[in-house]
């Protein structure tokens, strides 16, 4: 049934089928098909079409069946609700019978146990879930740290005593997974505490389908590589194994789901529930057990003799299991107890909290912006509470907060307000980047290159406070960031930048060339989403060249990069701006026959710095350098770019050139017809304004003052 409130429309879920419904009602019940039939002096053959759905009962009959059930007519006209109780329990699968053992779950180890890896994963899982196109999914992390009786009310329903006898087991070998278990184990005996981890979304589609066969369901509780995703063309996932991050960030591999279901099962939409536990091989009591074990209802349909099922809980269940969700909105919460990060940086509850942000501010940041005609693809909040009571309030994820230049370039993209060429201010410079999607195989004409997709690059100035510049960050699909990529050969002098490469789905258009472009960018990204290169697929599915095709990708992005991002001013002096010519016109000579000898001025290749012990920066300049039949002679200057004021120069204690170079009174001399120089420089701690980490070191190549070689 569907009802109109306002602008909003809700979906009330059918009944579930008749047959199906009275058949597990009699399982549930322990009544019999002849049993049945004897007490409504009814033919066995009658029941098992009723059943079966062949035929249905007359309405004096199911007032009958009722009475026998033990329950009213109602519940048989309405169906949304199993009438017995079945007890919960944990099962614990049977070790395999030809004596193969694992020892954990595999693809628990294709990520990192890492907060920010967790992000990651379950946010873009929730992103190709999304299910009202014309709003956000909402995703909402709660670290919430247990003790003394909360803890205590936890582990009971959890029925941790079920469990106890089989983590001691697990925890007793010599593997990896034993020797984290028993360390969680003999913490949690010490400390009396316990870390749980919430992720809920909200508009997703939730759990659906079936216990057991094809479906969202099946393919999170019950099955490894299977991503069920219906919106395959626009997903960002495509292993299947993100969701395996939930179990890794566990510490005793135990996740509890409740879910809303955007399409109902068995009648029913809200507070499907299930747990499922990573164990690696072991045995209680002489018995032996594959790993895997879940909390349900014992499946009452001989089918799945032995095996648990998820149960529709009621309000006061998923409350004592910290699962309660607010609304009705269709999506999923995900319970990991025993939630810890094991990279190590992020112990304290503060700091976990603010690792979440970050991470979720990273990762997604473009997904979170919205422009005049288009709203946020996510909305992103993060809370922390102790013993039920909140000790950090909840923090919205603001992208313009943790990324203000490129929040403001995609924005600009969104609005319609790019421009050409970047000439004053914060303004956004648009240009297209072709890619080349070469054919799948079987589907191309011999010597056909491939079907051309327009990219679009946002480029616009850095602000003052970012750490991280003159760089590309990519993305396809729902815009989560996949890659963030260095471009190669910019000019001496080139203006701080931040620039957003948009490609697929991610540009907002549609046509062949961009589902082409999407599902070829897809298959050349490994299992982390964290770069576009040589895959499996990549090379499988695709003609011969694909791989070029994505080499010449970064190449022409490159190439878009170095034409944006000189800034132009707005007089037509043929000159150029005089900020350019001080930084980019380099000693030659003078008169016209000096500048016949040279063409073209050195670009930076690439950069390498550190911080040394002492203070010091460490910095590895890499250039290439036009022919030229005189010495280049370069200065290189460097600043610190301070948050406040001016940047001060600070002075060089070492400047060393290479084979290729040499230094010599604070400069470095190129000699003719070397192309490529590298040379190192340490600062000297001494003349640094600030600690090293407190500010940004910039290196500006200039010509060198008073005269050339």
């Amino acid at each position: 049934m569907v009802e109109y409130d306002g602008m909003r429309m809700t979906t009330e879920p059918k009944g579930e089928p008749f047959g199906p419904w009275l058949g597990r009602q009699l399982r549930r019940a322990g009544i019999t098909q002849a049993q049945l039939a004897l007490e409504l002096g009814k033919t066995r053959a009658a029941v098992s079409a009723w059943i079966t759905g062949r035929a249905e009962p007359r309405e004096d009959t199911k007032v009958e069946i009722a009475r026998i059930l033990g329950t009213d007519i109602t519940s048989l006209v309405t169906r949304t609700a199993d009438i017995a109780t079945v007890p919960l329990t944990w099962r614990h699968r049977p070790a395999h019978s030809d004596g193969g053992r694992e020892y954990g779950n595999v693809a628990a180890f294709a990520f990192d146990a890492d907060l920010s890896v967790l992000a990651r994963e379950a946010t873009q899982n929730s992103l190709d879930e999304r299910r009202d196109p014309a709003a956000p999914v909402r995703v909402h992390y709660s670290l919430h740290e247990l003790s003394g009786q909360h803890l205590d009310a936890f582990l009971t329903a959890v029925r941790w005593q079920e469990l106890a006898p089989h983590y001691e087991e697990a925890a007793a070998g010599d593997q990896k997974v034993s020797r984290s278990l028993r360390w969680a184990l003999d913490e949690l005996a010490q400390t009396r505490t316990m870390l749980l981890l919430r992720v809920d979304d909200y508009n997703a589609s939730g759990l659906t389908g079936p216990e057991y066969g094809d479906g969202r369901f099946a393919a999170v509780v019950r099955r490894t590589l299977d991503s069920h995703k219906a919106n395959r063309g626009r997903a960002g996932g495509s292993y299947g194994l993100g969701k395996a991050t939930l179990w890794a960030t566990s510490r005793f591999g135990l996740v509890l789901m409740n879910s809303t279901l955007s399409e109902p099962h068995e009648g029913r939409m809200h507070r499907r529930v299930i747990g499922r536990l990573d164990l690696p091989w072991h045995a209680v009591d002489g018995e032996a057990f594959a790993g895997p074990a879940w909390l349900g209802e014992p499946d009452t349909d001989p089918t799945h003799k032995g095996v648990v099922r998820s149960w529709w809980a009621d309000e006061q269940a998923v409350h004592d299991l910290h699962l309660g969700r607010v609304g009705d909105d269709s999506g999923t919460s995900f319970l990991v107890v025993g939630a810890h990060d094991a990279s190590g940086d992020a112990e304290e509850l503060q700091e976990m909290h603010d690792k979440l942000v970050r991470s979720l501010a990273d990762g997604f940041w473009a997904a979170m912006v919205s422009g005049q005609a288009a709203g946020p693809l996510l909305d992103a909040r993060v809370t922390t509470l102790r013993n039920g009571q909140v000790v950090i309030p909840e923090e919205r994820v603001d992208p313009h907060a943790h990324h203000a230049a490129l929040s403001r370039a995609l924005q600009a993209y969104l609005d319609g307000a790019t421009v050409e060429g970047i000439t004053a201010g914060d303004q956004v410079a648009r240009v297209e980047v072709p890619l080349v999607v070469t054919p799948l195989k079987g589907t191309g004409r011999s010597r056909d290159k491939g079907r051309e997709h327009c990219a679009v690059l946002l480029l616009t100035p850095a602000d003052d406070g970012d750490e991280r510049f003159n760089r590309v960050v990519c993305m396809r699909g729902n815009r989560m960031t996949v890659t963030e990529h260095r471009p190669r050969d910019l000019p001496l002098g080139t203006m701080p930048f931040q620039a957003v490469l948009l490609a697929g789905h991610a540009t907002g258009c549609a046509g062949e060339d961009v589902d082409a472009a999407e599902a070829f960018l897809r298959a050349s990204e490994p299992p982390e989403h964290d770069r576009w290169d040589r895959t499996e697929e990549l090379t499988t599915a695709y003609e011969r060249g694909a791989l070029s095709r994505i080499k010449e990708f970064r190449q022409e992005i490159d190439k878009a990069v170095r034409a944006l991002a000189v800034r132009r001013e707005e007089s037509s002096s043929r000159k150029g701006p005089a900020v350019l010519r001080e930084l980019l016109t380099l000693d030659g000579g003078v008169g016209t026959e000096a500048a016949g000898r040279r063409t073209g001025f050195p670009t930076v290749r690439a950069i390498n710095a550190h911080i040394e012990d002492d203070g010091a920066w460490n910095v590895t300049v890499s250039l290439k350098v036009p022919a030229a039949d005189d010495p280049w002679l370069l200065t290189p200057v460097a600043k610190f770019d301070v948050r406040s004021g001016g940047r001060p120069t600070v002075e060089w204690s070492l400047l060393v050139g290479s084979d290729s170079c040499r230094a010599e009174g604070g400069n470095i001399v190129v000699s003719p017809g070397v192309r490529t120089a590298v040379f190192t420089g340490i600062t000297n701690p001494a003349t640094h304004p600030v600690r090293s980490g407190f500010a940004r070191l910039t290196v500006d190549v200039l010509k060198a003052r008073g005269g050339h070689e």
